[in-house]
C-alpha cells in the first residue's frame, strides 16, 4: 500500500502546524506564568510587566503564524 503525493502533502501540512504550535503555546503559558508571579510580588510594576508580556506573546505567536504559512504552502503549493 503506497501513499500518494496528495496524502503526503496533507500529512506534512498537519504535522507542520501541529508541531509548530506546540512551542509557542508552551512559551506563552510560561511567559504569562512568570508575568503573573512578578506582578504578584511587585504590583507597582504591573504596567511595565504587562507591556513586556504582551510584546513577548506577540513574538511567540509570530512563530505559530510562520508554522501556519509553512503548512499552507505544503498543502496548496505543489
Amino acid at each position: 500500500m503506497q501513499i500518494d503525493a496528495l496524502a503526503m502533502r496533507q500529512l506534512a501540512a498537519g504535522l507542520a502546524i501541529g508541531l509548530g504550535a506546540i512551542g509557542p503555546g508552551i512559551g506563552i503559558g510560561l511567559l504569562a506564568n512568570g508575568a503573573l508571579q512578578a506582578i504578584g510580588r511587585n504590583p507597582e510594576a504591573a504596567g511595565q510587566i504587562q507591556v513586556n508580556m504582551i510584546l513577548g506573546i506577540a513574538f511567540a505567536e509570530a512563530i505559530a503564524i510562520y508554522a501556519l504559512v509553512v503548512a499552507l504552502l505544503l498543502k496548496f503549493v505543489a
